[in-house]
């Protein structure tokens, strides 16, 4: 037979049993409250105190010009020697603008007609040669293709009164100096590198599957340009129109020594100084015509700003 086991079983401990090491646990301190509002709302306070001073010296520079203008366009030349930004109500009348629609020195109509037909062929020409340089440049890979950009980007940062004088010696040897021809191709010029800038930086966020699948179905580079990449660059092609018509309108020095007074053209800024005498100038004509020629300009760039600005940040990202 087995033996019987001499040690007997444990019996089970009832009741807690204590741990070997008990912990030292010291009461937690309570987290410190973030002060990161308090000092938010010191810092917006404290750049709402220099900002707003920033803004009001800013807009004085913008605002004064433009109540000057506004308000003298409708004085008489009395009015305007004696108080410049004075606002006699009872004075005031439209009489200075209809006599700048009829001076007979300077037609208003014929230089507004003269100036769009300029904005419009240059904003044609430039299209017509910018878009395709643009999109042989973003969807090139070799750094020919990126000095091309930065040839066109440096462009920018050449004024073009500097330009100017060298223009005045090639248009004279082409025999365009004076001409029509002559100051839109100059204009178109001065055009291209913020042209070829924002059409290239747009059109590398097009996706590059697109002119592939355009291949596969037979397309060649120029139609897959036409048919699929230039309806997609809307929006930055009216925000360079909006941009090259400001500055086609408000351009006085080109036309002024490019068409010259011999040429019998004037535009809405060169007729202003066509108003001015040359002993003397009549306040009572010039304002008027300062009006008319602003007028169309602001209210055009504020009617499509908004354009402006989906264009410019339509690019920004790739989709």
């Amino acid at each position: 037979m087995p033996a019987e086991p001499t040690t007997s079983p444990r019996r089970p401990v009832i009741g807690p049993v204590a741990p070997a090491t008990a912990p030292n646990r010291r009461p937690r301190r309570p987290a410190p409250a973030p002060r990161t509002r308090r000092r938010a709302s010191g810092t917006v306070a404290g750049t709402s105190l220099w900002r707003l001073p920033l803004l009001l010296v800013s807009a004085s520079f913008m605002v004064i010009p433009l109540w000057l203008l506004v308000v003298n366009a409708f004085k008489s030349e009395q009015d305007i020697r004696d108080s410049p930004f004075g606002l006699p109500l009872t004075r005031l009348s439209l009489r200075p603008l209809r006599d700048a629609f009829a001076n007979p020195d300077f037609d208003v109509v014929r230089a507004y007609g003269i100036t769009l037909l300029f904005v419009l062929l240059v904003n044609v020409l430039s299209l017509l040669v910018s878009a395709p340089v643009s999109y042989v440049i973003a969807r090139g890979t070799t750094r020919w293709h990126t000095a091309l950009l930065l040839l066109f980007v440096a462009g920018t940062f050449v004024p073009s009164q500097v330009l100017l004088i060298p223009v005045v010696y090639v248009l004279k040897y082409l025999g365009l100096m004076g001409t029509v021809p002559g100051f839109v191709l100059f204009e178109t010029a001065l055009t291209l590198p913020v042209s070829v800038f924002l059409y290239s930086a747009y059109i590398r966020t097009i996706p590059r599957e697109l002119d592939q699948a355009a291949s596969v179905d037979g397309l060649g580079r120029l139609r897959t340009f036409q048919l699929v990449v230039l309806p997609l660059m809307r929006p930055m092609v009216a925000t360079a129109v909006i941009l090259h018509s400001l500055s086609v309108w408000n351009d006085f020095a080109n036309p002024q020594i490019i068409l010259g007074p011999g040429s019998g053209l004037y535009t809405v800024t060169t007729g202003v100084y066509a108003a001015v005498g040359k002993y003397s100038t009549h306040y009572a004509v010039v304002f008027p015509n300062l009006l008319l020629a602003v007028a169309p300009a602001l209210a055009f760039f504020a009617i499509m700003q908004r354009h402006i600005i989906s264009g410019l940040t339509s690019g920004a990202l790739k989709g």
